[in-house]
């Protein structure tokens, strides 16, 4: 019995060192490198969120993390209101649009579509939580190849491990409060936004044009 015990171990700890040795297959950017896109257009996200206003906080956050990898990225006001002309209300409407006219009327490069599924704060009994989760499309607005996508999810919390009780109740309820007056998951979603981009890990975007091309002269 204690053999067949310690042959039990022995499996589960070998189990477990195989799954923590497993990593992340490189994320594949042929289409990507393919395509070299220069412009891109950053549309009104879709909102699948309980919150009205989060593809507005999240749109408003995008756009600075793409430009400066160095891509252009349309005037996102501008590219509403022209989105608004036409009859395309939200992000629904606009990723429901063909691909060929929107390209037609902004002439860019690839088009980023973005899903907002969780935005806010939820309060829990020690705890209030503001979460923000968020991904992404690229898609080649010549070929209507999807170039890239991605996800993240940032969660804030506003307790410390080391409060009493009473204190962890007291700054949950406070933190409630203040996260729905303030709408503090527009801070959390300029975080998603660029974890959703960041270059530095495994599946965000490629550097740009622009970037690279900086880059190149610093090294001169």
């Amino acid at each position: 019995m204690k053999k067949l015990f310690v042959i039990s171990i022995a499996f589960v700890s070998l189990m477990l060192s195989a799954c923590s040795s497993v990593k992340k297959e490189p994320y594949d950017y042929t289409a990507f490198k393919q395509s070299n896109p220069k412009s891109i257009l950053l549309v009104m996200p879709v909102n699948n969120s309980v919150e009205s206003n989060a593809e507005v906080s999240v749109l408003a956050q995008a756009s600075r993390p793409i430009a400066e990898l160095g891509y252009y990225v349309f005037p996102v006001t501008l590219v509403d209101d022209v989105f608004r002309q036409n009859g395309l209300m939200n992000g629904n409407d606009i990723q429901q649009a063909s691909i060929q006219k929107v390209q037609q009327i902004f002439d860019a490069d690839a088009v980023m579509y973005l899903d907002v599924s969780e935005y806010g704060s939820s309060y829990q009994v020690f705890d209030t939580k503001i979460k923000v989760s968020v991904s992404g499309k690229l898609v080649d607005l010549r070929t209507a190849k999807v170039l890239w996508e991605g996800e993240a999810k940032v969660v804030s919390s506003s307790t410390n491990a080391n409060d009493g009780v009473l204190s962890a109740l007291l700054k949950a309820a406070i933190s409630q409060i203040v996260n729905t007056v303030k709408d503090k998951g527009y801070q959390v979603s300029q975080q998603a936004t660029h974890s959703l981009f960041n270059y530095g890990k495994n599946g965000g975007l490629l550097k740009g044009p622009r970037l690279i091309a900086e880059e190149q002269k610093q090294k001169q």
